[in-house]
């Protein structure tokens, strides 16, 4: 690192692009301060924050809680968010994606905050849900605060791609939505996103831009996952279709249901999160042309998919999708 250490706030270090952005900050010298709500039952004080990092608790979705307990009247350079909603559902996408945020960035500026650099995500182009709406709602908020900002909007994680490893192992056949080809991304490895997360702050040309990123090429269909997979685990590629609509359908009956009992609003939310990503490629999307484009989707890194599949097929890396997985 060239320019001086500088003093960072860090939220949503917890999760897994969380842990490893702190750590890529203070691997370049960075004073790292981790704003987190409370461990829950069975969670480890630090839950995986590397050592060398402080760690604050708190309620990001208070105001009161941000500045008393996070930021605590002491001066940063900048702040860092990976914060996102665990579930995407519209109350917790507008409480996290949006008021948490705006909470941390109204408080960022009364601090004199410097830098406030965003994780958000490729989907927000072409929003159709509620965290999408959310999210973008944010971004103009940050766009408009007189702060130097970096919004970055990864195509996909390795981690909502490899969700099958398990079954392929099992010798069950790879789910696909229609034939496998609706969709495409170039997914990006934990430690490539961190990397570019922290070097926002040091990076002039990452200043005041939206950044969409993905990993090292080429863009994969579901289809064409599948069948590295099965490659890498020496197996004969079977696959499983399933309708693509099922999820539309399951979303349109549980809606009239959840005017009855209210939970079933939340899983009818789910089904039309999970029917836009079988739908909907990861990609940059061309307004002009309308149509997404692998090229123009750009690339960084050197963790490839292929790398990070071989590792969860010998058990190296473990299933970390969480409330977001679809199969």
């Amino acid at each position: 690192m060239t320019s001086p250490p500088l003093r960072v706030l860090v939220l949503g270090a917890t999760g897994t692009i969380g842990r490893a952005t702190v750590s890529a900050l203070l691997a370049r010298g960075h004073d790292v301060v981790c704003f987190v709500r409370p461990p829950r039952d069975g969670e480890a004080g630090r839950r995986g924050l590397p050592e060398g990092c402080e760690v604050r608790l708190g309620d990001p979705t208070h105001r009161m809680s941000v500045e008393e307990d996070g930021f605590r009247g002491e001066a940063f350079h900048a702040v860092v968010s990976c914060m996102a909603s665990r579930t995407g559902v519209p109350s917790d996408a507008w409480a996290v994606d949006h008021r948490a945020h705006l909470h941390a960035l109204e408080v960022a500026k009364a601090r004199g905050v410097g830098h406030f650099v965003l994780l958000s995500a490729i989907c927000v182009q072409k929003p159709r849900l509620a965290f999408q709406e959310a999210k973008l709602a944010f971004e103009e908020a940050l766009r408009d605060s007189g702060l130097r900002w970096s919004i970055v909007r990864p195509t996909a994680y390795f981690k909502s791609v490899s969700g099958q490893v398990k079954r392929v192992k099992d010798g069950k056949p790879f789910l696909v939505f229609g034939d496998g080809s609706l969709t495409a991304c170039k997914p990006i490895g934990d430690q490539d996103l961190a990397a570019y997360l922290a070097d926002c702050l040091e990076d002039p040309s990452r200043w005041n831009r939206v950044l969409p990123v993905g990993g090292p090429g080429p863009a994969r269909t579901p289809r064409e996952q599948g069948e590295l997979l099965f490659r890498l685990a020496g197996a004969e590629p079977r696959f499983r279709s399933v309708p693509a609509g099922m999820l539309r359908a399951v979303a349109a009956v549980l809606g009239v249901l959840g005017r009855v009992v209210p939970p079933l609003r939340e899983k009818a939310a789910l089904a039309r999160i999970g029917h836009y990503y079988a739908t909907e490629s990861m990609l940059v999307w061309d307004e002009e042309r309308g149509r997404y484009d692998a090229d123009a989707t750009p690339e960084y890194g050197s963790q490839t998919l292929e790398d990070h599949l071989r590792r969860r097929l010998q058990g190296e890396v473990g299933d970390q999708r969480g409330e977001h997985a679809v199969f």
